[in-house]
């Protein structure tokens, strides 16, 4: 199980840009964990591609509104208008979604992701309570954590034959993802410039990749599913 002590400083106060450079490289370390076994083949008939681009919806109208609600709670323009490009690429994600569903026969009469409520996910990211924080853990981790899940789910469409919803992926929505991911990068080595502040963003990431793997656990464990797109 992923803690802040797993995801430690390799220095106590490093410059921004050498924090950011340690970061991302333990990032890019522990979302290997969340790469599927190699018992869980893409060929495995309990897998559902309509019933993982469902939990994708439910990942995206998330992603949208923990996006909208950050805009009025920071002064930074450059920030507002980055959660404001997220707010409407994550808006369209769920329509192209939405729209592939529907192309593939699904019954989506009535459908509200939201019903059952927020993740738990989505739940910490919501009371995170600083600006860094909300970077590092928001669009740095979890769209780091979309771009390896989605990664994933191309394969798996791609081996089932499905190329137009792999195509949704690999064109229009990871391009996107790996904007968020990127910027949010960029915004890091500008705001995480303190002890403190690089203390707040380290344990926002480890947070975030802890729940990512317990969501993906119980998924597995209780729904079978696995190769889902997102976090």
């Amino acid at each position: 199980m992923l803690t802040p002590a797993s995801i430690q400083a390799t220095s106590p106060s490093p410059t921004a840009d050498l924090f950011v450079d340690d970061l991302r490289g333990t990032l890019t370390e522990l979302l290997a964990r969340l790469t599927p076994e190699a018992t869980l083949r893409p060929d495995d008939p309990k897998l559902d591609l309509q019933a993982l681009l469902r939990a994708a919806l439910k990942n995206e109208l998330e992603a949208t509104e923990i996006a909208a609600r950050w805009i009025p709670l920071t002064d930074d323009p450059e920030i507002k208008l980055a959660l404001a490009r997220q707010v409407g690429d994550e808006s369209r994600h769920y329509r192209l979604i939405r729209e592939r569903l529907s192309e593939l026969g699904a019954d989506l009469t009535g459908l509200n992701p939201l019903a059952k409520g927020f993740s738990p996910l989505f739940n910490y990211l919501n009371q995170l309570t600083d600006t860094v924080e909300r970077v590092a853990a928001g669009q740095f981790a979890r769209e780091g954590i979309a771009l390896v899940k989605n990664a994933q789910f191309i394969d798996l469409c791609e081996a089932r034959g499905d190329a137009k919803t792999a195509a949704l992926y690999r064109d229009t929505i990871n391009p996107d993802e790996r904007h968020h991911h990127e910027l949010g990068e960029k915004l890091l080595r500008r705001l995480a410039t303190t002890p403190e502040a690089q203390r707040r963003a380290r344990e926002a990431v480890a947070g975030t990749l802890k729940l990512a793997e317990e969501l993906q656990s119980l998924a597995l464990d209780k729904l079978g599913l696995h190769h889902a797109p997102g976090c």
